[in-house]
């Protein structure tokens, strides 16, 4: 695992504001249930620029400090705040790295992210979930997203903007993965964020991996990750998976026997080894950020959340700092506790850089606690313990804190 130099119980490593749920899209998995216009309730332009202060503050000065938390203004669709522009001029004037997340519509265009990036935005993320119009848009809900996102995509290319494609994995598009990845090995892209769905919002009724294919899929991603600098989303197994595949590797030991995988991750893997044009780079381990730890999502009413995807809020930013939200909450303080969860994942090897989805493991069974219910591995099946122990105590820095109590009061989104 990549350490950080920061200590992610204290500081977010990536904060994620909700400016609007207003969105002209229908995505089927939308964690929000984005409307087509803006809620009365939404943050104000001057207390987001608060929100923004606060961001800030987690930063320290140089020399040997640290710069402040990613700041991705995220929606619904950011386009539909008519104060976009000064939201991401304010966050880059006192020192925010300002990213925003802009919906595949028209408004996705040239002039619109000229002004972003004039404004000092240094990066967009947009979602591609089929390598086809017909994939895609059938999951965005509208016709046209799909060229509307590419064209987008190649514009903030030309003009600067630094670009993460976005993916959600479903049953409907997993054999579209390979072509997603050569999409993005041909036009470029900073990352590949590769979305597992958890069960909340729109999503709660759609169609799940199983979880054998989501560990086919989680090893397709460690190729890829070879190919296309690579990150998940709510598949913190995928710490794990890099792990085994490192010890395979390093054993010499065929990843498709050792691991039990499936024929999906057969199909994909030799999708992925016919691309002529791709070319193989230096991937690096994955940071260990995941939900409470090093990352936040606050919503356009201002609760704060430790996901998106877990709607259990820790308190209100017009209430109460976000730093002692962060820091200090039962909520978050008690999910970054790797002892908490029962069942698999309190008894897998894996739990210090792993711990499952709490935001799927509650999604699924409503206990904060339970399994991922993605999760294939049964702990201590994959062996080697020794090696697992020495990847496990690098990657964590074999900190060791007394567990703190679980939370005992929650508060349920506006």
């Amino acid at each position: 695992m990549r350490r950080t130099r920061i200590d992610l119980t204290q500081r977010p490593f990536i904060v994620i504001w909700e400016a609007t749920r207003a969105c002209t899209l229908a995505c089927r998995h939308c964690r929000a249930t984005a409307a087509p216009h803006r809620d009365s309730d939404e943050l104000t332009t001057l207390q987001a620029f608060a929100l923004m202060d606060e961001v800030a503050t987690f930063g320290s000065p140089p020399p040997f400090g640290s710069p402040p938390p990613f700041f991705v203004i995220t929606g619904g669709d950011p386009f539909e705040r008519p104060d976009l522009l000064e939201l991401v001029s304010y966050g880059s004037a006192i020192g925010i790295p300002v990213a925003v997340s802009p919906s595949g519509t028209a408004a996705l265009n040239r002039a619109n992210l000229s002004r972003v990036y004039a404004a000092g935005a240094h990066a967009i993320s947009l979602s591609i979930d089929g390598a086809t119009p017909d994939t895609h848009d059938a999951f965005r809900g509208v016709a046209g997203s799909f060229e509307h996102t590419v064209r987008g995509w190649r514009e903030a290319c030309e003009i600067g903007l630094k670009v993460q494609i976005n993916t959600t994995v479903t049953p409907d598009n997993i054999a579209e993965l390979p072509d997603i990845l050569a999409m993005i090995a041909e036009r470029g892209a900073l990352t590949w964020s590769i979305f597992f769905l958890v069960p909340t919002g729109r999503g709660e009724h759609l169609r799940q991996l199983t979880a054998e294919q989501a560990e086919d899929v989680l090893n397709f991603c460690y190729d890829a990750d070879k190919i296309v600098a690579l990150k998940t989303t709510e598949a913190p197994a995928f710490r794990r998976v890099c792990i085994q595949r490192t010890i395979c590797e390093e054993l010499g030991l065929d990843p498709v026997v050792e691991l039990g995988l499936g024929e999906d991750y057969r199909r994909l893997s030799q999708r992925l080894s016919g691309g002529a044009s791709i070319t193989s780079r230096l991937r690096r381990p994955p940071v260990q950020v995941s939900a409470a730890r090093g990352f936040v999502f606050i919503s356009h009413t201002g609760e704060v959340y430790p996901s998106g995807f877990l709607p259990l809020s820790a308190g209100n930013v017009c209430e109460t700092s976000l730093s002692d939200l962060y820091r200090s909450s039962d909520l978050f303080v008690s999910i970054r506790d790797t002892d908490a969860p029962h069942g698999r994942c309190g008894r897998c090897e894996f739990r210090a850089v792993c711990g499952g989805s709490r935001p799927r493991a509650y999604g699924a069974t409503r206990d904060l606690y339970a399994d991922d219910p993605l999760c294939a591995y049964t702990p201590a099946s994959f062996g080697h313990a020794q090696e697992v122990a020495d990847a496990i105590d690098w990657g964590t820095g074999s900190t060791t804190t007394a567990p703190p109590q679980r939370p005992t009061t929650t508060r349920r989104p506006r």
